[in-house]
């Protein structure tokens, strides 16, 4: 860790620079034993820059993005840290009250009730001595649009310093999906996994991202080829505009006899004509007769394997969630006898010297407690049933993933028959020019 600190806004008391008196009062002042303390977020730090770049762009981001709104903010930069195995992961977390301050420094309220009223304007009675409300929130801190928001400008000030220092790199905040991509994101691995892989030792994480990335290859293979057919297809089309779609028989015919024409050998001849009854055996067996066939065919393919990226997608987000979920059972189990320890403790001071010594195993102990607990409410964790089913959908992610490599195969002939399609457009192209130049 390099950097930490405590904004705070203009109204916010001095007291609260320092952190145990911050988050001791914000524990205070909530009443609910499962009220929501603050905000996390973890952000990734760009490697192009420098340590002192990036100090200055985080502090710039919180400042303009969080104390502005009346946020405090404490948050901590840990640096780049290649350690044994070459691992750079600089990165800043940061934590921010839910509940705002009110102008004169005390604590406000997280929400408001705003009452449901009948058609004559008066409030609905709930039938247990109070009225139907809706909680809504005081700020829009906890927004989607908010997080939205903040997610863009970190991706914008990242891209004016890249643009700043002359480099090519962009970031993103959309997600692949909404970027347009057909590409599934990885599972992040996490220092102690990229170690384990350096070491030469296979993890469940780092075999599920190797086979995310081999699917991606093949993904932007289809993507890139399905475009190409596509663009080549509609040149094809604007050029041979008759009045009825072309039968691509007749074209591949002629152009068939294009080539024997100026072919030398009669092993040529035989061999173009066994290249093109492959060809034409392909349309016949996809049911393409005419390019306006062949542009639909190509059309419907695409939509196929969008779908098919979409599914991939979907059984990559449960596997990873199903991950995590086995992962956290591990911590949970490797840290019950910790918490436990701490928890029979009977005086105060013991308590506190044994949390101070374990304060991180606690806290991550109550996180993973929390997770869990909104996955198993009951308290049961079904960790073998997780485990079957993430191997199952593992080995159907595998086998939907071996499709892509047919797909791939078919679209390799049908971009052969495109090629063969292409001269036409060169032709129509040639008379073009030369009825231009007789004009």
């Amino acid at each position: 860790m390099i950097c930490s600190e405590i904004l705070l806004p203009p109204h916010a008391p001095e007291r609260f620079r320092d952190r145990e008196t911050l988050w001791n009062e914000v524990e205070r002042i909530e009443q609910h034993p499962k009220a929501q303390l603050a905000y996390s977020f973890d952000i990734a730090l760009q490697n192009e820059f420098s340590t002192e770049e990036n100090r200055q762009m985080v502090r710039q981001f919180l400042l303009d993005e969080f104390v502005s709104r009346g946020m405090i903010v404490d948050y901590a930069i840990h640096d780049k840290d290649a350690g044994e195995v070459g691992i750079q992961n600089p990165h800043f977390h940061v934590l921010c009250p839910i509940r705002p301050l009110n102008p004169d420094g005390s604590w406000g309220n997280k929400q408001r009730r705003k009452y449901v009223l009948d058609e004559h304007g008066n409030r609905i009675p709930d039938g247990k001595g109070d009225y139907e409300f809706k909680a809504v929130p005081t700020t829009d801190w906890g927004s989607p649009e908010r997080l939205e928001a903040w997610r863009q400008a970190w991706a914008d000030l990242c891209n004016s310093k890249f643009e700043e220092k002359g480099l090519p790199e962009r970031i993103d905040h959309r997600s692949y999906a909404r970027q347009g991509v057909e590409q599934i994101p990885t599972v992040h691995e996490g220092p102690a996994v990229r170690q384990m892989e350096a070491r030469g030792i296979a993890t469940d994480k780092g075999s599920l991202n190797r086979l995310i990335r081999a699917t991606n290859q093949r993904l932007r293979e289809i993507a890139r080829r399905i475009k190409e057919l596509l663009q080549g297809l509609a040149e094809i089309k604007e050029q041979l505009n008759a009045p009825q779609s072309p039968v691509l028989a007749d074209l591949l015919t002629q152009r068939l006899e294009q080539r024997n024409a100026g072919a030398w050998s009669s092993k040529a001849k035989i061999g173009n004509l066994k290249e093109f009854s492959e060809l034409v055996l392909i349309l016949q067996e996809r049911g393409i007769v005419t390019l306006a066939d062949f542009d639909a065919y190509m059309k419907d393919f695409q939509q196929k394997s969008a779908e098919m990226t979409s599914a991939l997608n979907a059984w990559s987000a449960r596997m990873k969630e199903l991950s995590e979920l086995i992962r956290f059972a591990g911590e949970l189990k490797r840290l019950t006898p910790i918490y436990e320890e701490w928890n029979s403790i009977p005086f105060k001071k013991a308590r506190d010297k044994y949390k101070a010594e374990h304060e991180r195993e606690i806290n991550l102990f109550l996180l993973t407690k929390r997770k869990l607990d909104a996955a198993a409410p009951d308290h049961k964790l079904p960790v073998k049933a997780w485990q079957k089913e993430l191997d199952t959908l593992t080995t159907e992610y595998k086998l939907e993933s071996d499709q892509l490599k047919p797909i791939r195969d078919e679209l390799k002939e049908l971009y052969r028959i495109k090629s063969k399609l292409e001269p036409f457009v060169r032709d129509e192209r040639k008379k073009e020019a030369e009825a231009e130049k007789e004009r």
